[in-house]
């Protein structure tokens, strides 16, 4: 295959396909989009039986265990799959919504209408839901897409790109709305995001090292986090029996997702009598601490935590655990070493989880809650293309909002400048 030829046929058919999504009206994208969602129950057999293939193959190429959990496609993963797709059908169409509308001196009125971005690529590893949640919210949105999912899944990204197809086409929808590369090729990669003709953002949904590569060679602008250094921190007004609950679901639902907590910090006035139990249920899960010299006097199974540890995205039963002077250092901490994807307080203090939230310099910052919830489908967004901690157009889970930009709009009635 000549990739490079390939790619630019590709780049230039969902430029062409992008135009007709932005005139789709909302009935025709909401039939798509349940379209979708019932072929995905009719064959969710066959998207769970493609995924084993899938499975079998990464797990004779060694893949890791975190990477494993990623590609894991359950029938109770597919069913939410096609909720996630429903979700996004009954949500508000944002294209063409008009807002600011103003009456200036001159008698213009003046306001911003909603518009797609145009075509967006996305470029993915392991987990094949996204192949089904970026292509309903592109659709949803008014966008073509590009979809580059990783080796290790292509056999349920092909099954799933095959239903959306065949939702589109229920839809009277261009069936280049929604493409998914056809190779494995990694060139692939290299031609899409540097295609600025025809691809106007990208997404990337993958390990530190797909990201790291894609900020030094993208020549289309970037919706992106690195990683997912969450912390949970307990403050010295914690109600202990939250703090229990909120560490083990943060860190212990499931291992290998951005939002789950990596780093546990604890108010010195509340450490001793909080972190031995959270650490024998840590423990009881199987999970190695690795900590300061204070958790080190506090929990005897405790590791030492190196300076790495603290700033470590491990996706991995494993979690750094500082205690510090208060909110204050805990707030220093988070915004030294965090991610700035998700952060949590557990407190009964008022003041103090307000001043969390206005200082901690993440997308999400919770109170009193697990930071597993920095979820789109969770948000209520439907599902998510991704989580940017970026913060200019977008920022936290990416939703139909985020896949749009404004333009200003006038209104007048013969007025001229004088």
């Amino acid at each position: 295959m000549d990739i490079a030829h390939y790619m630019q046929t590709v780049g230039h058919n969902a430029r062409h396909a992008s135009r007709a999504m932005a005139r789709a009206d909302s009935n025709a994208k909401n039939s798509a989009l349940r379209a979708i969602a019932a072929a995905i129950r009719r064959d969710a057999d066959g998207l769970v039986a493609a995924n084993q293939r899938d499975l079998n193959a990464a797990r004779a190429a060694g893949l890791e265990a975190a990477l494993l959990d990623r590609l894991t496609l359950t029938p109770k993963g597919v069913a939410a799959m096609a909720e996630g797709v429903e979700q996004v059908a009954s949500l508000p169409d944002p294209v063409g919504e008009i807002s600011d509308l103003k009456f200036r001196p001159s008698g213009i009125q003046v306001g911003r209408m909603r518009v797609p971005l145009g075509v967006i690529g996305i470029i993915y590893e392991a987990r094949p839901n996204v192949t089904a949640d970026a292509a309903a919210l592109c659709l949803k949105s008014g966008n073509a897409s590009i979809l580059r999912g990783g080796s290790e899944a292509l056999h349920c990204n092909q099954a799933i790109a095959a239903l959306v197809h065949e939702g589109l086409a229920c839809a009277g929808l261009p069936a280049d709305a929604v493409q998914v590369i056809g190779t494995t090729d990694r060139a692939a990669v290299g031609h899409l995001i540097t295609m600025r003709d025809n691809v106007d953002v990208i997404v990337p949904r993958g390990g530190k090292g797909l990201i790291a590569r894609l900020l030094a060679e993208s020549r289309v602008p970037m919706i992106q986090h690195l990683d997912g250094n969450c912390h949970v921190y307990l403050d010295d007004t914690a109600d202990p029996d939250k703090a229990s609950r909120i560490v083990e679901n943060a860190k212990t639902q499931r291992y290998g997702t951005c939002n789950t907590a990596e780093s546990l910090l604890v108010a010195r006035a509340v450490a001793a009598n909080l972190l031995p139990p959270i650490a024998a249920m840590l423990s009881g899960k199987g999970v190695e601490m690795r900590g300061c010299p204070e958790t080190l006097s506090i929990i005897a199974q405790a590791r030492p935590a190196s300076e790495e540890d603290y700033a470590m995205e491990f996706l991995a039963p494993v979690i750094s655990i500082k205690i510090v002077d208060g909110i204050n250092e805990a707030i220093e901490h988070i915004n030294r070493y965090g991610s700035h994807h998700t952060d949590a307080i557990v407190t009964e203090n008022h003041a103090a989880a307000m001043r969390f939230l206005r200082e901690v310099d993440s997308a999400s910052v919770m109170i009193n809650a697990s930071t597993r919830f920095a979820d789109g489908f969770e948000y209520g967004l439907g599902a998510e293309i991704g989580i940017s901690t970026d913060k200019i157009h977008a920022r936290g889970p990416v939703g139909l909002e985020g896949l749009t930009s404004q333009k200003w709009v006038v209104f007048g009635n013969g007025e001229v400048r004088a």
